[in-house]
Protein backbone atom coordinates (compact mmCIF):
# COMPACT_ATOMS: atom_id res chain seq x y z
CA UNK A 1 0.00 0.00 0.00
CA UNK A 2 1.34 3.41 -0.97
CA UNK A 3 2.14 5.74 1.91
CA UNK A 4 -0.47 8.55 1.81
CA UNK A 5 1.59 11.03 3.83
CA UNK A 6 3.45 12.88 1.09
CA UNK A 7 6.89 14.28 1.95
CA UNK A 8 8.05 15.07 -1.58
CA UNK A 9 6.35 17.93 -3.39
CA UNK A 10 2.67 17.44 -4.28
CA UNK A 11 0.62 14.48 -5.51
CA UNK A 12 -3.09 15.27 -5.35
CA UNK A 13 -5.61 17.45 -3.55
CA UNK A 14 -6.85 14.42 -1.57
CA UNK A 15 -3.43 14.14 0.08
CA UNK A 16 -3.06 17.89 0.61
CA UNK A 17 -4.10 19.42 3.91
CA UNK A 18 -6.20 22.58 4.01
CA UNK A 19 -4.81 25.94 2.72
CA UNK A 20 -8.27 26.61 1.26
CA UNK A 21 -8.20 30.30 2.21
CA UNK A 22 -4.75 30.81 0.69
CA UNK A 23 -5.69 28.84 -2.41
CA UNK A 24 -8.79 30.95 -2.97
CA UNK A 25 -6.81 34.17 -2.58
CA UNK A 26 -4.15 33.02 -5.03
CA UNK A 27 -6.74 31.92 -7.59
CA UNK A 28 -8.41 35.31 -7.39
CA UNK A 29 -5.07 37.03 -7.96
CA UNK A 30 -4.28 34.78 -10.92
CA UNK A 31 -7.61 35.45 -12.59
CA UNK A 32 -7.21 39.20 -12.03
CA UNK A 33 -3.58 39.44 -13.15
CA UNK A 34 -2.28 40.48 -9.74
CA UNK A 35 1.32 39.52 -8.96
CA UNK A 36 1.99 37.88 -5.59
CA UNK A 37 4.79 37.46 -3.08
CA UNK A 38 4.52 34.18 -1.16
CA UNK A 39 6.67 33.90 1.96
CA UNK A 40 6.98 31.12 4.49
CA UNK A 41 9.43 29.45 6.79
CA UNK A 42 11.28 26.63 5.02
CA UNK A 43 9.30 23.41 4.56
CA UNK A 44 6.04 25.02 5.61
CA UNK A 45 4.44 23.99 2.30
CA UNK A 46 4.75 26.98 -0.03
CA UNK A 47 5.95 24.91 -3.00
CA UNK A 48 3.23 22.34 -2.38
CA UNK A 49 0.68 25.17 -2.31
CA UNK A 50 1.91 26.44 -5.68
CA UNK A 51 1.54 22.94 -7.16
CA UNK A 52 -1.91 22.65 -5.54
CA UNK A 53 -2.82 25.97 -7.20
CA UNK A 54 -1.53 24.77 -10.57
CA UNK A 55 -3.49 21.52 -10.18
CA UNK A 56 -6.65 23.53 -9.57
CA UNK A 57 -5.92 25.71 -12.61
CA UNK A 58 -5.35 22.71 -14.88
CA UNK A 59 -8.59 21.11 -13.66
CA UNK A 60 -10.99 24.05 -13.52
CA UNK A 61 -9.39 27.12 -15.08
CA UNK A 62 -8.06 25.69 -18.32
CA UNK A 63 -7.92 29.14 -19.89
CA UNK A 64 -4.79 29.72 -17.78
CA UNK A 65 -1.35 28.18 -18.35
CA UNK A 66 1.37 27.67 -15.74
CA UNK A 67 5.16 27.69 -15.49
CA UNK A 68 7.15 26.84 -12.36
CA UNK A 69 10.89 26.94 -11.72
CA UNK A 70 13.05 26.93 -8.61
CA UNK A 71 16.15 29.13 -8.72
CA UNK A 72 17.68 27.99 -5.42
CA UNK A 73 20.59 26.31 -7.23
CA UNK A 74 21.23 29.18 -9.68
CA UNK A 75 24.31 31.36 -9.40
CA UNK A 76 23.85 34.10 -11.98
CA UNK A 77 21.74 35.53 -14.80
CA UNK A 78 22.89 32.81 -17.18
CA UNK A 79 21.57 30.09 -14.82
CA UNK A 80 18.32 32.01 -14.37
CA UNK A 81 17.69 32.17 -18.13
CA UNK A 82 18.53 28.47 -18.50
CA UNK A 83 16.09 27.48 -15.72
CA UNK A 84 13.40 29.76 -17.12
CA UNK A 85 13.76 28.42 -20.68
CA UNK A 86 13.79 24.77 -19.59
CA UNK A 87 10.71 25.28 -17.40
CA UNK A 88 8.91 26.93 -20.31
CA UNK A 89 9.71 23.99 -22.59
CA UNK A 90 8.38 21.56 -19.97
CA UNK A 91 5.19 23.59 -19.58
CA UNK A 92 4.18 23.49 -23.25
CA UNK A 93 4.22 20.20 -25.19
CA UNK A 94 6.15 20.42 -28.48
CA UNK A 95 3.04 19.56 -30.53
CA UNK A 96 0.86 22.23 -28.91
CA UNK A 97 0.31 25.59 -30.56
CA UNK A 98 2.47 27.45 -28.05
CA UNK A 99 4.99 24.61 -27.95
CA UNK A 100 5.57 24.77 -31.71
CA UNK A 101 6.14 28.52 -31.61
CA UNK A 102 8.33 28.15 -28.51
CA UNK A 103 10.69 25.67 -30.15
CA UNK A 104 11.07 28.02 -33.11
CA UNK A 105 11.93 30.84 -30.71
CA UNK A 106 14.34 28.70 -28.68
CA UNK A 107 16.16 27.48 -31.78
CA UNK A 108 16.70 31.10 -32.82
CA UNK A 109 18.93 31.39 -29.74
CA UNK A 110 21.21 28.68 -31.20
CA UNK A 111 21.19 26.50 -28.06
CA UNK A 112 22.86 23.16 -27.51
CA UNK A 113 20.28 20.55 -26.52
CA UNK A 114 20.87 17.59 -24.23
CA UNK A 115 18.55 15.38 -22.19
CA UNK A 116 18.71 14.33 -18.56
CA UNK A 117 19.65 10.65 -18.33
CA UNK A 118 17.15 9.97 -15.57
CA UNK A 119 14.15 12.18 -16.37
CA UNK A 120 14.54 12.59 -20.10
CA UNK A 121 13.80 16.29 -19.71
CA UNK A 122 15.52 18.75 -22.08
CA UNK A 123 18.54 20.69 -20.91
CA UNK A 124 19.77 23.82 -22.65
CA UNK A 125 23.13 25.44 -23.03
CA UNK A 126 23.07 28.89 -24.63
CA UNK A 127 26.30 30.67 -25.48
CA UNK A 128 26.57 34.42 -25.02
CA UNK A 129 29.24 36.78 -26.27
CA UNK A 130 28.16 39.77 -24.16
CA UNK A 131 25.98 40.66 -21.16
CA UNK A 132 23.71 42.48 -23.59
CA UNK A 133 22.96 39.18 -25.35
CA UNK A 134 21.86 37.60 -22.06
CA UNK A 135 19.54 40.50 -21.30
CA UNK A 136 18.17 40.37 -24.84
CA UNK A 137 17.39 36.65 -24.43
CA UNK A 138 15.63 37.19 -21.10
CA UNK A 139 13.55 40.03 -22.52
CA UNK A 140 12.75 37.85 -25.53
CA UNK A 141 11.40 35.06 -23.30
CA UNK A 142 9.10 37.46 -21.46
CA UNK A 143 7.91 39.05 -24.71
CA UNK A 144 7.30 35.66 -26.32
CA UNK A 145 5.16 34.42 -23.42
CA UNK A 146 3.33 37.74 -23.12
CA UNK A 147 2.34 37.55 -26.80
CA UNK A 148 0.47 34.24 -26.46
CA UNK A 149 -3.33 34.06 -26.31
CA UNK A 150 -3.30 32.02 -23.09
CA UNK A 151 -2.84 33.95 -19.84
CA UNK A 152 0.24 32.49 -18.15
CA UNK A 153 1.04 32.18 -14.44
CA UNK A 154 4.79 32.11 -13.74
CA UNK A 155 5.97 30.96 -10.29
CA UNK A 156 9.61 31.63 -9.39
CA UNK A 157 10.54 29.72 -6.23
CA UNK A 158 13.29 30.77 -3.79
CA UNK A 159 13.27 34.17 -5.46
CA UNK A 160 15.60 35.67 -2.83
CA UNK A 161 18.44 33.83 -4.58
CA UNK A 162 18.74 36.71 -7.08
CA UNK A 163 20.42 38.67 -4.27
CA UNK A 164 23.35 36.23 -4.56
CA UNK A 165 23.93 36.92 -8.26
CA UNK A 166 27.04 38.83 -9.31
CA UNK A 167 24.84 40.99 -11.57
CA UNK A 168 24.03 43.97 -9.36
CA UNK A 169 21.20 45.11 -11.64
CA UNK A 170 19.22 41.85 -11.52
CA UNK A 171 16.25 43.24 -9.59
CA UNK A 172 16.01 46.32 -11.80
CA UNK A 173 16.35 44.21 -14.95
CA UNK A 174 13.59 41.79 -13.97
CA UNK A 175 11.30 44.56 -12.77
CA UNK A 176 11.75 46.46 -16.04
CA UNK A 177 10.80 43.47 -18.19
CA UNK A 178 8.01 42.22 -15.92
CA UNK A 179 6.21 45.55 -15.64
CA UNK A 180 6.00 45.70 -19.43
CA UNK A 181 3.99 42.47 -19.64
CA UNK A 182 0.19 42.39 -19.75
CA UNK A 183 -0.62 38.71 -20.12
CA UNK A 184 1.59 37.25 -17.39
CA UNK A 185 1.01 36.91 -13.65
CA UNK A 186 3.97 36.27 -11.36
CA UNK A 187 4.28 34.43 -8.06
CA UNK A 188 7.53 35.27 -6.26
CA UNK A 189 8.06 32.66 -3.58
CA UNK A 190 10.78 32.66 -0.94
CA UNK A 191 11.80 31.27 2.44
CA UNK A 192 14.21 33.97 3.67
CA UNK A 193 11.71 36.43 5.07
CA UNK A 194 14.15 39.28 5.75
CA UNK A 195 15.50 39.25 2.19
CA UNK A 196 12.09 38.82 0.53
CA UNK A 197 10.68 41.64 2.63
CA UNK A 198 13.54 43.92 1.65
CA UNK A 199 13.07 43.14 -2.05
CA UNK A 200 9.36 43.95 -2.01
CA UNK A 201 8.84 46.45 0.82
CA UNK A 202 11.98 48.62 0.67
CA UNK A 203 10.96 51.80 -1.16
CA UNK A 204 14.49 52.11 -2.54
CA UNK A 205 14.26 48.79 -4.40
CA UNK A 206 12.80 48.18 -7.90
CA UNK A 207 10.07 45.72 -6.79
CA UNK A 208 8.77 48.02 -4.03
CA UNK A 209 5.00 47.71 -3.55
CA UNK A 210 4.58 45.79 -6.82
CA UNK A 211 2.82 42.69 -5.46
CA UNK A 212 0.26 41.52 -2.94
CA UNK A 213 1.65 39.59 0.05
CA UNK A 214 0.73 36.14 1.31
CA UNK A 215 2.52 34.67 4.32
CA UNK A 216 2.01 31.01 5.15
CA UNK A 217 1.62 30.20 8.81
CA UNK A 218 0.99 26.84 10.45
CA UNK A 219 -2.14 24.88 9.59
CA UNK A 220 -4.62 25.08 12.52
CA UNK A 221 -4.18 22.15 14.89
CA UNK A 222 -7.81 21.02 14.75
CA UNK A 223 -7.74 20.96 10.95
CA UNK A 224 -4.52 18.95 10.87
CA UNK A 225 -5.88 16.63 13.59
CA UNK A 226 -8.87 15.65 11.46
CA UNK A 227 -6.74 15.37 8.31
CA UNK A 228 -4.32 12.93 9.99
CA UNK A 229 -7.11 10.78 11.42
CA UNK A 230 -8.97 10.69 8.11
CA UNK A 231 -5.90 9.79 6.05
CA UNK A 232 -4.96 6.92 8.37
CA UNK A 233 -8.53 5.60 8.44
CA UNK A 234 -9.01 5.79 4.67
CA UNK A 235 -5.93 3.63 4.34
CA UNK A 236 -7.01 0.92 6.74
CA UNK A 237 -5.34 2.14 9.93
CA UNK A 238 -6.72 3.38 13.23
CA UNK A 239 -4.96 5.95 15.40
CA UNK A 240 -6.03 7.18 18.82
CA UNK A 241 -6.47 10.81 19.86
CA UNK A 242 -3.46 10.76 22.18
CA UNK A 243 -1.18 9.75 19.33
CA UNK A 244 -2.40 12.48 16.98
CA UNK A 245 -2.08 15.13 19.70
CA UNK A 246 1.47 13.98 20.43
CA UNK A 247 2.38 14.11 16.72
CA UNK A 248 1.17 17.70 16.40
CA UNK A 249 2.85 18.79 19.62
CA UNK A 250 6.19 17.12 18.80
CA UNK A 251 6.29 18.49 15.23
CA UNK A 252 4.96 21.88 16.38
CA UNK A 253 2.32 21.62 13.66
CA UNK A 254 5.02 22.37 11.07
CA UNK A 255 3.87 20.94 7.75
CA UNK A 256 6.94 19.02 6.59
CA UNK A 257 7.82 17.54 10.00
CA UNK A 258 4.21 16.54 10.67
CA UNK A 259 4.05 14.79 7.29
CA UNK A 260 7.44 13.13 7.88
CA UNK A 261 6.47 11.74 11.28
CA UNK A 262 3.11 10.48 10.00
CA UNK A 263 4.89 8.99 6.98
CA UNK A 264 7.30 7.12 9.29
CA UNK A 265 4.51 5.87 11.56
CA UNK A 266 2.54 4.62 8.55
CA UNK A 267 5.65 2.96 7.08
CA UNK A 268 6.21 1.01 10.30
CA UNK A 269 2.96 -0.79 9.51
CA UNK A 270 0.87 -1.20 12.69
CA UNK A 271 -2.87 -1.47 12.01
CA UNK A 272 -3.79 0.03 15.39
CA UNK A 273 -1.52 2.97 16.19
CA UNK A 274 -0.88 4.04 19.77
CA UNK A 275 1.46 6.48 21.49
CA UNK A 276 4.20 3.86 21.84
CA UNK A 277 4.29 3.44 18.04
CA UNK A 278 4.59 7.18 17.53
CA UNK A 279 7.40 7.58 20.07
CA UNK A 280 9.28 4.70 18.47
CA UNK A 281 9.07 6.52 15.13
CA UNK A 282 10.33 9.73 16.76
CA UNK A 283 13.39 7.88 18.04
CA UNK A 284 13.97 6.38 14.61
CA UNK A 285 13.86 9.80 12.95
CA UNK A 286 16.38 11.30 15.39
CA UNK A 287 18.74 8.33 15.02
CA UNK A 288 18.62 8.57 11.23
CA UNK A 289 19.28 12.30 11.32
CA UNK A 290 22.14 12.26 13.81
CA UNK A 291 24.99 12.12 11.28
CA UNK A 292 23.66 15.21 9.45
CA UNK A 293 23.03 17.04 12.73
CA UNK A 294 26.65 16.47 13.75
CA UNK A 295 27.74 18.22 10.56
CA UNK A 296 26.36 21.47 11.97
CA UNK A 297 28.83 21.13 14.85
CA UNK A 298 31.71 21.27 12.38
CA UNK A 299 30.32 24.34 10.61
CA UNK A 300 29.56 26.51 13.63
CA UNK A 301 31.65 28.25 16.24
CA UNK A 302 31.45 27.08 19.85
CA UNK A 303 29.37 30.15 20.78
CA UNK A 304 26.94 29.56 17.90
CA UNK A 305 26.59 25.89 18.86
CA UNK A 306 25.90 26.74 22.51
CA UNK A 307 23.37 29.36 21.44
CA UNK A 308 21.54 26.77 19.31
CA UNK A 309 21.34 24.40 22.27
CA UNK A 310 19.87 27.21 24.37
CA UNK A 311 17.19 27.98 21.77
CA UNK A 312 16.40 24.25 21.42
CA UNK A 313 15.99 23.72 25.16
CA UNK A 314 13.61 26.69 25.34
CA UNK A 315 11.66 25.63 22.22
CA UNK A 316 11.30 29.25 21.21
CA UNK A 317 12.67 32.49 22.67
CA UNK A 318 11.03 35.89 22.57
CA UNK A 319 13.57 37.82 24.65
CA UNK A 320 17.04 36.92 23.40
CA UNK A 321 18.59 39.83 25.31
CA UNK A 322 16.82 39.30 28.63
CA UNK A 323 19.08 38.82 31.64
CA UNK A 324 17.23 35.61 32.57
CA UNK A 325 17.99 33.99 29.21
CA UNK A 326 21.57 35.29 29.04
CA UNK A 327 22.43 34.13 32.55
CA UNK A 328 20.67 30.76 32.33
CA UNK A 329 22.68 29.70 29.28
CA UNK A 330 25.82 31.86 29.85
CA UNK A 331 25.29 33.63 26.52
CA UNK A 332 27.24 36.75 27.39
CA UNK A 333 26.05 40.29 26.68
CA UNK A 334 22.85 41.41 24.90
CA UNK A 335 24.94 42.59 21.95
CA UNK A 336 26.66 39.21 21.59
CA UNK A 337 23.26 37.48 21.72
CA UNK A 338 22.04 39.73 18.90
CA UNK A 339 25.12 38.96 16.81
CA UNK A 340 24.68 35.23 17.32
CA UNK A 341 21.02 35.20 16.33
CA UNK A 342 21.66 37.38 13.28
CA UNK A 343 24.43 35.04 12.08
CA UNK A 344 22.28 31.94 12.58
CA UNK A 345 19.31 33.52 10.81
CA UNK A 346 21.60 34.37 7.89
CA UNK A 347 22.77 30.74 7.78
CA UNK A 348 19.13 29.61 7.69
CA UNK A 349 19.37 27.64 10.93
CA UNK A 350 17.23 29.87 13.14
CA UNK A 351 13.83 31.23 12.14
CA UNK A 352 12.46 34.59 13.22
CA UNK A 353 8.69 34.89 13.48
CA UNK A 354 7.49 38.49 13.59
CA UNK A 355 4.08 39.47 14.96
CA UNK A 356 2.42 42.45 16.62
CA UNK A 357 3.75 41.10 19.91
CA UNK A 358 7.35 41.15 18.73
CA UNK A 359 9.80 38.53 17.48
CA UNK A 360 10.09 34.87 18.39
CA UNK A 361 13.13 32.74 17.57
CA UNK A 362 13.24 28.99 17.04
CA UNK A 363 15.34 26.41 15.20
CA UNK A 364 14.14 25.87 11.63
CA UNK A 365 14.56 22.10 11.67
CA UNK A 366 12.15 20.77 14.29
CA UNK A 367 13.81 17.34 14.44
CA UNK A 368 17.25 18.93 14.87
CA UNK A 369 15.79 21.03 17.69
CA UNK A 370 14.57 17.90 19.49
CA UNK A 371 17.97 16.26 19.02
CA UNK A 372 19.71 19.31 20.51
CA UNK A 373 17.37 19.27 23.52
CA UNK A 374 19.08 16.05 24.65
CA UNK A 375 22.57 17.53 24.83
Amino acid sequence: MKNPFVIKSYESKDLFCDREKELSMMLTNCKNNSDMTLISQRRMGKTGLIFRLFDEIRTIHKELSTIYFDIFATKDLNDFIKMFAEATIRAFPAKSSIGTKLMTFIKSLRPQFSFDNLTGEPQLQISYQTVHEKEYTLRGLFEFLDSQKSHIIIAIDEFQQIREYPESNMEALLRTYIQQTHNLTFIFSGSKRHIMSDIFTNNNKPFYSSTSFLTLSKIPEDVYFNFIRGLFERNGRSIDDESISFILEWTRCHTYYTQQLCHTVFAEGPTDIHISNVKKSCEQILEQGESSYLQYRQLLSQNQWNFLIAIAKEGHVTQITSSAFLQKYKIGTPSSSKRLVEALIEKGIINQDISLNGSSYSINDVFFSHWLERI
